[in-house]
């Protein structure tokens, strides 16, 4: 045709036309048709959801080369298969097709009388039509718990509205499976972990079918940082995988007494890293061998509780706060069909309203798994954990420069913020409705802008949590349909599935599809700063995934140093807290001085450094005021930093660099009626 149109421009209008006219009469629908729009499947299953949304997804980055678009940085695509494969009803995807995906649980027929987990949370009796495909009456909703609201192409149609990350968390909990009435799975965690995340795999690839072959879909699993900018500058969905498990590794707890070892965690983190895993949780839900956790309030947190005990014998134990961060409150709502199953004679013991932290934080294994995560490069997720924890993982992050901590769905104090953008991590905010998300970003925003960081939000979506009601089509500024998507180059209408459409004004956000539709509702309620600020989500979450693997430990010039100390502690021929032990690398050894003030532990770093930074592990033998001190020649001392607020814990002291050969810890005031007690000092050049 190329060269026949030298000789003949006329004919080739004809042929031209005529080419057109077949293209019409026998070719497929433009739905299905790929040509060059290459978000188009051209193999979509038929029948099967309308995405309802027209125009190109943007691509490439933006004048300053960074990526655009919105994180979800916390949502669940195949929790479908956890808790015994029973709890959430319907599937992400099908090669069956959208009927046989969505199809509620055969136990809720005729009209969801045994929906039991419904009524165990969100009230009333569970009553509502099961039928989903093509009518879907009463499902999926905003405030339904138990039914699928992640099938792929309302995911499509929220990557076409703008949204460039997903963290996809492989989820599950082996007691709530245990002890639920209805499953078809196995309830061990790791084995539930496996199949979630081989099925990601396997929508990647059915989504590649769709479009041609492999590589060529919108949805692209990515395990480093680069290969996600790649995936987004080509207009993609970059999806990551992460875990969110109560018991990792089989890390339980009876009675206090760990399940797992070492070996068990670096086994378990190796498999998990082989997987694509690049971020998790080490607690959800119940307290276990790594650490403790923020708890739940409300009827659900009775439920939880009652779910800790089974499994570990125990119940939440509460205490005081050290400071001004605090646990959730964890209430005391019944659950009736949950305290069924507590042997006769145990009942959920009752919380002083004054005591809101767990009494326990991360475990000597916690740590483990922290030290370990950060080897691997791995991003830590600390909501869920108790503020003690929590706590502890800021502490050594900090004191090792590093910045793969993250807070997806506003299961943090909010105390922490800063400490987090501090360290280079990233924060995304639940998926609130408008006007409690856009209050939240409010109240934050003055520190995005002093960091320079986007935003995020946290679907949570089959994740057991609720989500944004309706704001009612009488309010004064509804979403008026069609809108324009935030890089304006997208129309976006209503979501239409089988024979229902959904209105966010009037269903609330009722399904992943309608995400879009959220952020125009957050638009309409917190402003366009709000949503610019969720636009730059992409680039800061992928600049805290760069920084995490660019991340190297710094040499410890302290390492096997000499050490002196004013005393040491004595107990008995067979343990030794002599000065030495500080420096031997060996977080289980520890020097500890006479029980009296005025000590001092002295390194002698063997030749002259910069010194900028030294960390301190105190032991629960901590100083309430001690000096960092340095000198060249060990005899003339200059303080370097003091403090007289010491609470113990891991110390990072910073400074603008020294040389100095000799570092000297001078205790001032104790804190406790021991001595000083220090596990390990670091010394760092900065």
């Amino acid at each position: 045709m190329a060269r026949r149109s030298y000789r003949s421009r006329n004919g080739v209008t004809v042929m031209t036309l005529l080419l057109l006219v077949l293209t019409v009469a026998l070719g497929p629908s433009p739905s299905s048709a790929a040509g060059d729009d290459w978000w188009n499947p051209a193999a979509r299953p038929a029948p099967d959801s309308q995405i309802n949304v027209t125009g190109a997804p943007f691509t490439g980055t933006d004048a300053q080369g960074q990526v655009r678009g919105f994180v979800d940085a916390h949502n669940h695509l195949f929790s479908n298969e956890a808790f015994g494969g029973r709890l959430i009803c319907g599937s992400t995807f099908s090669e069956a097709g959208i009927a046989d995906a969505l199809e509620d649980c055969p136990e809720h027929y005729p009209d969801g009388s045994l929906a039991i987990f419904d009524f165990i949370t969100n009230g009333g009796d569970g009553r509502h039509d099961p039928v989903g495909w093509p009518t879907f009456e009463d499902w999926p909703a905003h405030d339904s718990l138990t039914h699928q609201q992640n099938y792929y192409a309302w995911v499509e149609r929220a990557w076409r509205g703008g949204q460039r990350v997903m963290v996809n968390d492989l989820v599950t909990n082996g007691v709530i499976c245990s002890v639920y009435f209805f499953k078809d799975r196995s309830c061990d965690e790791m084995t539930s972990i496996r199949l979630q995340a081989k099925l990601t795999y396997d929508l990647q690839a059915y989504v590649d079918r769709m479009y041609g072959g492999p590589g060529k879909g919108w949805f692209r699993i990515v395990t480093d940082s680069a290969q996600a900018r790649r995936v987004i500058e080509q207009g993609k969905l970059a999806v990551v995988l992460g875990v969110e498990t109560s018991e990792p590794f089989g890390c339980k707890q009876i009675l206090d007494v760990p399940q797992c070892d070492k070996e068990d965690i670096d086994k378990g983190l190796d498999e998990l890293y082989a997987l694509g895993v690049r971020s998790m949780f080490l607690c959800h839900k119940f307290d276990n061998a790594l650490c403790g956790v923020r708890f739940d309030s409300g009827t659900l947190g009775t439920a939880i509780n009652v779910g800790q005990f089974l499994s570990t014998g125990t119940f939440w134990r509460t205490e005081k706060c050290a400071g001004p961060q605090a646990d959730n409150p964890i209430g005391l709502a019944a659950a009736p069909e949950a305290e069924k199953r507590l042997p006769q004679g145990v009942s959920v013991p009752s919380y002083d309203a004054d005591a809101r932290c767990n009494v326990r934080g991360l475990t000597a294994l916690g740590e483990y798994a922290v030290r370990g995560m950060m080897q691997r490069k791995m991003m830590l997720e600390i909501d869920h954990m108790s503020v003690k924890a929590t706590g502890r993982v800021l502490d050594i992050f900090e004191a090792e420069s590093y910045p793969g901590v993250l807070s997806s769905h506003s299961w943090m104090d909010l105390n922490w913020t800063e400490r987090v953008y501090g360290l280079g991590g990233f924060i995304a905010q639940y998926m609130h409705g408008s006007e409690g998300f856009s209050a939240e970003a409010e109240r934050t925003d003055a520190l995005r802008d002093k960091y320079g960081v986007g935003y995020g939000y946290g679907t949570d979506m089959n994740g057991v949590g609720g989500w944004p009601g309706p704001r009612g089509a009488d309010t004064g500024n509804p979403v008026r349909y069609p809108f324009r998507s935030a890089d304006g180059g997208s129309l976006i209408d209503r979501q239409t599935t089988g024979e229902r459409t959904w209105d966010l004004n009037t269903d609330g956000a009722a399904h992943y599809g309608l995400v879009p539709d959220w952020i125009e509702d957050i638009r309409l309620v917190g402003g366009q700063d709000v949503v610019d600020d969720l636009f730059r989500g992409a680039e800061s979450y992928l600049d805290t995934w760069g920084g995490t693997e660019r991340h190297r430990a710094e040499t410890d010039l302290a390492a096997g140093a000499g050490a002196t100390a004013s005393s040491a502690e004595w107990w008995n021929p067979f343990s030794s807290h002599a000065p030495g032990r500080a420096v031997d690398g060996d977080r289980d050894t520890r020097w500890a001085s006479e029980w009296s003030d005025a000590q001092w532990l002295r390194l002698d770093l063997g030749a002259t450094h910069l010194v900028g930074r030294v960390t301190l592990d105190w032991e629960r033998a901590y100083a309430k005021a001690y000096r960092v001190e340095l000198s060249a020649d060990g005899q003339t001392w200059r303080t370097a930093w003091s403090t007289t607020a010491g609470d113990g814990g891991l110390d990072t002291a910073r400074f603008t660099p020294i040389p100095a050969r000799h570092v000297r810890v001078q205790g001032l005031v104790r804190g406790t009626e021991w001595g000083y007690s220090l596990r390990e000092v670091g010394v760092h050049s900065r």
